[in-house]
């Protein structure tokens, strides 16, 4: 594998293939939260054991492969790439050990492990996530810009996309829509808070790791981040219908289960299908004005609808 590390510390990725290029990001992330995270016998090591098991060993780090794609844009040097990666990783991870609580969607199964509140309890569980969310915040006072009121705007995005403004206020509006029939405007404002608002700062906090871009490519990315984030939710819609439980690494066809409204249950596989490739052209559209520097965002929204997992 063939990557460089200028002087400024930027990472030079253009040689690279796709593949080799996603899995170094998912690697370098795996040891950058494993840097980052409490040790295992650091006190209260039962609760330390538990973050840790919620945030390594699996994942497909969609989060950060976008916030390095962004950072791309922008010459990010990749260690301030890596802490906003872990940041929103973080986010995603405390997310998914509330969301598989029983008093949530009460799941036993994640990245084909137990769920953490199985393994830990639901009371361990619930810490967890609280713990993930505040060194998330931690994370991002790490020094990740020259100018302080952009490391303030990035505090800010992370801080409202993981709130009832974005993440938490799409679970709940989850939580409420649960055998009811939803239109495709509230499923679309559901999944943009829910899935979509993490998926959004990810980029943008990429993006503003490195040479600030203007509001003008701010406002382009955010719109490439918008169509990528409901292109994502309709594909896992898709394979909660279509693929396996070992092939998921959760529990399959549990939406279907739970009776809640999906993008499939409101289309049909061919009209998820159709959306899917109206969201991808959105989504590649948006980045044009880039060019060339946009390859691995227009990489990666391909791979959102080839993915099998």
């Amino acid at each position: 594998m063939n990557t460089s590390v200028n002087t400024s510390g930027h990472l030079s990725f253009s040689d690279l293939s796709f593949p080799d290029w996603m899995r170094y990001v998912q690697a370098q992330t795996e040891v950058a939260l494993d840097r980052l995270l409490p040790t295992a016998d650091t006190t209260p090591a039962h609760l330390h054991q538990a973050m840790r098991y919620a945030c390594l060993g699996g994942g497909k780090r969609i989060r950060p492969l976008l916030a390095f794609a962004a950072g791309e844009l922008s010459a990010a040097p990749v260690t301030r790439l890596e802490t906003v990666a872990c940041a929103v990783e973080c986010i995603h991870a405390y997310s998914l050990v509330h969301d598989d609580l029983p008093c949530m969607d009460d799941d036993v199964l994640r990245r084909g492990q137990p769920t953490c509140h199985v393994k830990f309890g639901e009371a361990t569980a619930l810490l967890v996530g609280d713990s993930l969310q505040s060194l998330a915040f931690e994370l991002l006072a790490h020094p990740l810009s020259d100018d302080p009121q952009i490391q303030l705007r990035q505090t800010f995005l992370l801080a409202q996309a993981s709130g009832s403004r974005g993440m938490a206020g799409g679970q709940a509006i989850d939580l409420d829509a649960v055998g009811k029939a939803l239109n495709p405007q509230e499923l679309e404002q559901m999944h943009t808070l829910k899935t979509g608002a993490l998926i959004r700062a990810a980029v943008l906090l990429g993006a503003l790791c490195g040479d600030p871009p203007d509001e003008t490519a701010l406002a382009r990315l955010d719109r490439f981040a918008a169509s990528a984030g409901l292109l994502f939710q309709v594909i896992d819609d898709m394979l909660d219908c279509t693929a396996n439980t070992t092939t998921l690494g959760k529990t399959a066809g549990k939406d279907a289960a739970a009776d809640k409204p999906t993008y499939v249950s409101l289309l049909g596989l061919a009209g998820a299908r159709d959306l899917a490739e109206q969201l991808q052209t959105q989504a590649v559209s948006a980045l044009k004005p880039f060019g060339e520097k946009a390859r691995r965002l227009t990489e990666l929204t391909d791979f959102f609808v080839r993915r099998e997992f």
